[in-house]
């Protein structure tokens, strides 16, 4: 085989390993990916029930509930647009709290999300832009009208 056509069987053999090598990584990566939510998201149906998502918003203030167990809460996530009833096993993080922001993920069940994990936001300046200005409104007093 002339060198020339060596590199390119190499060449070749090379891109077909890597276009392998990715394949086999979006396959395993596929039921890892978890699509980020809000409230109005999940309300207009965008969520299927059983997929793992993330649900991010505003806990409302007032609707914080811990159960008798000790463990399991149950709350309401807002992002200025709708609600969402949220349900949750377990020990929440420190900055957990009514009025500020969380991301859980988990699935939806009927028209409960069954959270897994819970994660405080930790600072301020930072907000996801699918949820605008809901910090500043939160601190201005403003809440949904229904």
């Amino acid at each position: 085989m002339k060198p020339k056509n060596q590199r390119l069987a190499l060449i070749a053999a090379a891109l077909v390993a890597l276009v392998g090598a990715v394949l086999l990584a979006m396959l395993g990566l596929r039921k890892q990916a978890a699509y980020f939510l809000t409230p109005a998201d999940i309300v207009a149906g965008k969520s299927v029930e059983g997929r793992a998502i993330r649900l991010g918003g505003m806990v409302e203030k007032g609707s914080v509930v811990r159960l008798a167990d000790g463990v399991s809460i149950s709350f309401t996530v807002t992002d200025g647009i709708a609600r969402t009833p949220v349900a949750f096993r377990g020990i929440v993080p420190d900055l957990f709290r009514e009025g500020s922001g969380m991301v859980a993920e988990g699935r939806m069940s009927g028209s409960t999300f069954i959270a897994d994990t819970i994660l405080a936001k930790h600072d301020e300046r930072y907000m996801p832009p699918q949820l605008g200005d809901l910090q500043a409104e939160h601190k201005a007093g403003k809440t949904l009208d229904k």
